[in-house]
């Protein structure tokens, strides 16, 4: 498989923590979901000095680029407009650890 990092910064406007929190318990189905099939490596979110939630971090893993299309078609950070920018790069772990 293919493995990709994703980089997603929130959107900075007044409401941009609220929206991410609102649609939170989604994404994190979808990251249930992504588990599930294989597709999830691991993730997090960015924060700021002070502990805020200001983006996400994952990487995931699929067979083919349309797979990945579709992901970004679907994922609430997105569609849903926590995410302001999203980077994708092609990554791959090179040691995994265990928490």
């Amino acid at each position: 498989m293919k493995q990709y990092l994703i980089t997603g910064y929130d959107h900075t406007d007044e409401g941009a923590l609220k929206r991410r929190m609102d649609v939170r318990p989604h994404h994190l189905d979808g990251v249930h979901e992504l588990l599930a099939n294989n597709n999830y490596v691991m993730g997090g979110s960015i924060l700021d000095d002070a502990g805020k939630m200001i983006g996400s971090v994952m990487v995931l893993q699929f067979e083919t680029e349309e797979e990945l299309e579709a992901w970004k078609k679907g994922e609430i950070y997105i569609t849903a407009g926590v995410w302001e920018t999203v980077d994708v790069k092609p990554f791959r772990v090179a040691v995994s650890v265990a928490m």
